[in-house]
């Protein structure tokens, strides 16, 4: 008898359905997220399932690994945002959607996402993780920037404010609470870009670029650590078989919907990696900051349109050019990008 497995993943339970060959249901259960547990509800069918599909939610890491390390290699991860249910549905429960998943897995048509290798996973999730104090460091410089501008009317680039002291802060303000608040701001700043250092020291240490990722550094905007980010983000380049479908994956792509030159809507703009998204955007800040083409092509877009189109173009650009210099392995050429 062959069987299919779905598995609805929660935070604390996770609903468990079988069906056979002729998509009949043959069993269901709501399991704690226990892996005892589950591996317990799982081992009567075994010899029998032909597939397991987990849902891709946030906490599929232990469960996935759990059920590989069990021996479970015929395991499948399920890309909710690819998945559209008939939306005439007037109900639908965690039963629904786990059988829902082991349907679509014995129909062969269960969009896929990357079991990504569970060695490199710590890494990736390490320099995720410095994005994230990144991001938090730019809020506190552009809170200490508008504090600057809004008490003294002066105006101060990032690295100025990377470099300012205790004792700047109250040359620069006189009212003892405002310094203060300046004073959260700067020490934050101090203690992200410490946390920052740490991690960039910590990966550069363990991992380095492979032959296909080296060459992304000729890329104007990228160094070391972004190319790492991308290369551990993207794993293996050829499981994206065109350019479109890397520059979707990274949040490059145009999500507008036209029809007969109107706009009818945007499409799904989170779906893709919001890492690499990021990482894109990084890269084409230092660009446009430190390569005269990229600046002049960034003012033209931005007065044409605006600036957050010219730098959603310019993320275009970098991940197309960045998708060839990956599969290709051939190093930057100016010409291709501005053609």
């Amino acid at each position: 008898m062959e069987l299919y497995a779905g598995m609805d993943l929660h935070s604390r339970n996770t609903y468990v359905g079988i069906l056979d060959g002729k998509l009949k249901r043959v069993f269901k259960k709501r399991v704690a997220n226990d892996l005892g547990l589950i591996l317990n509800t799982l081992e009567p069918f075994r010899c029998d399932l032909r597939g397991i599909v987990v849902e891709s939610t946030y906490n599929w890491y232990w469960l996935v690994d759990g059920l590989m390390d069990a021996g479970y290699n015929n395991l499948h991860l399920a890309n909710p945002s690819a998945i559209k249910q008939y939306e005439g549905l007037k109900y639908t429960d965690d039963r629904h959607d786990a059988f829902f998943l082991a349907h679509l897995l014995a129909l062969g048509i269960l969009p896929e996402g990357y079991i990504y290798p569970k060695k490199d996973r710590p890494v990736r999730d390490l320099l995720r993780k410095r994005s994230f104090l990144v991001k938090q460091r730019t809020e506190n410089i552009h809170s200490l920037q508008s504090m600057i501008e809004r008490h003294r009317a002066r105006r101060l680039n990032g690295s100025e404010i990377k470099k300012l002291h205790i004792e700047d802060l109250e040359g620069i303000f006189q009212e003892e609470y405002v310094v203060l608040a300046a004073q959260a701001n700067n020490g934050t700043i101090k203690f992200l870009s410490e946390q920052i250092q740490e991690i960039e020291k910590a990966v550069k240490g363990v991992v380095k670029l492979k032959k296909p990722f080296e060459l992304l550094m000729t890329v104007p905007g990228i160094g070391e650590i972004l190319a790492l980010t991308i290369m551990l983000e993207v794993g293996d380049i050829h499981r994206f078989p065109t350019v479109g479908d890397f520059t979707s994956y990274s949040r490059c792509a145009p999500t507008d919907r036209l029809s007969n030159g109107k706009s009818k809507g945007k499409g799904n703009r989170k779906n893709g990696n919001r890492y690499l998204g990021w990482a894109f955007v990084e890269a084409c800040t230092f660009a446009r900051r430190f390569y005269p083409k990229f600046q002049s092509y960034y003012q033209r877009k931005a007065a044409k349109t605006h600036k957050f189109v010219a730098t959603k173009a310019i993320c275009n650009k970098l991940a197309r050019i960045c998708y060839y210099v990956m599969r290709d392995q051939v190093s930057f050429r100016e010409e291709a990008l501005f053609c």
